[in-house]
């Protein structure tokens, strides 16, 4: 296996790798129709190797060529209450820092389209969505008919598209050659001093910090914290960043303009590369406990014959089983997101069932994969009757 050498965001040659999966599934939200399917599906290594240069973490053993992005990759939290909350609080910031109103918004990897959708919506604006996964007729809303959708990758083919606010969220952490689509998203921006880029993204600080290799998978093959992702941006020609983070901090916000004038400084929430290299080092002294921590609190369940479910059949629960090597010890997999039901998980074949399903399950725990939805699982839980264990990761 050929190992990248060289560090995608800045070119330099100085990388360490500090951690290693073997074998795990090359998607983690396709939608797998059967179970034979999802067993069989395709499967890569991870090497995620850390630039001493700039910051940067990418996965040193991806492939490009396996990715897989249509109609099938089901990436949407928009059935969750709590996440719509924040998507609806998110979009009115924008709007009213970046004075987005009877403007045109350019999105770049808009998924099934509700971000773009929100924008144009409360703000009245005109919006360009870009995404080979984009679902023609999941959305119903007047304002789409101020909104242009294309079901393909972001290109050179879209440099000239003219747009008073670009967006990308949670896309540059599929992308490989971050330096060169930032690039292009700079020429996108061209030379309008008033052009915003803003690009979301998973904090890989945090991911350090909590040992959460649930958020390490292969479809993630770049991982950016506050220093690498403003260090990237200064690299393209942006400007004036506004650097947050955001949804109990796991996400990066980083919004810059292409107006060559540098008035800000350095955030605070910047780190050096020296300084997220020790958060490195930290993760790579606990991960290995942290896993046996969860694998063992599995199998005390498990001695006493008792079932588990995981809610949240997304990329979080197949990086949590495909590394802990879990499969049979898990009952089911629960969604909120009507598409999945009856779907298979990739890699380890569990099926995913909605909420009702637990009544009959009846399991003595769950595992909510991601903690920021805790409260909500407990409603629901307790709206349908269910008392059992819960933990969060």
């Amino acid at each position: 296996m050929a190992l990248a050498d060289t560090c995608w965001s800045c070119g330099s040659k100085d990388l360490r790798i500090f951690y290693e999966i073997d074998r795990i599934p090359v998607h983690s939200v396709l939608l797998m129709p059967a179970r034979e399917k999802a067993l069989g599906y395709p499967k890569g290594e991870l090497r995620l190797a850390f630039c001493r240069s700039c910051g940067f973490i990418q996965n040193a053993a991806f492939d490009p060529r396996v990715h897989e992005y249509s109609e099938r990759y089901e990436e949407t939290q928009g059935f969750s209450p709590r996440f719509n909350e924040f998507a609806r609080d998110l979009a009115r910031r924008l709007i009213e820092r970046h004075d987005l109103r009877g403007k045109t918004i350019l999105e770049i990897g808009c998924g099934k389209g509700e971000f773009l959708l929100l924008l144009c919506r409360m703000g009245d604006n005109r919006g360009i969505g870009i995404d080979p996964a984009y679902v023609q007729g999941r959305l119903d809303d007047d304002a789409l008919s101020r909104i242009e959708f294309r079901r393909e990758f972001y290109s050179e083919r879209h440099a000239e598209l003219r747009a008073d606010f670009i967006i990308c969220r949670h896309t540059l952490e599929h992308i490989q050659p971050v330096r060169e689509f930032l690039s292009l998203v700079r020429r996108t921006a061209g030379d309008r001093p008033d052009a915003a880029v803003l690009f979301e993204v998973p904090d890989v600080g945090r991911v350090l910090r909590e040992c959460a290799f649930w958020d390490i998978y292969y479809e993630h093959c770049s991982y950016f914290s506050p220093g690498s992702l403003a260090r990237l941006y200064r690299a393209c020609d942006f400007r004036g960043l506004e650097i947050e983070l955001d949804f109990d901090d796991q996400y990066l916000l980083v919004a810059g303009r292409a107006d060559g004038s540098d008035g800000r400084p350095s955030s605070p929430i910047e780190e050096s590369p020296a300084d997220l290299e020790r958060e490195v080092d930290r993760f790579e002294e606990r991960i290995a406990s942290i896993r046996t921590r969860w694998r063992d609190e599995i199998d005390r369940v498990r001695t006493r014959g008792g079932r588990i479910a995981l809610w949240g059949a997304g990329s979080k629960a197949v990086a949590f089983l495909t590394t802990l090597g879990l499969a049979d010890e898990i009952a089911c997999c629960v969604d909120v997101n009507p598409h999945k039901h009856g779907m298979f998980m990739p890699g380890t074949g569990n099926e995913i069932v909605p909420p009702g399903a637990l009544r009959e399950i009846r399991p003595d725990l769950v595992i909510a994969m991601n903690p920021i939805y805790r409260d909500e699982i407990a409603r629901d839980l307790q709206a349908m009757g269910i008392e059992t264990r819960l933990l969060a990761l």
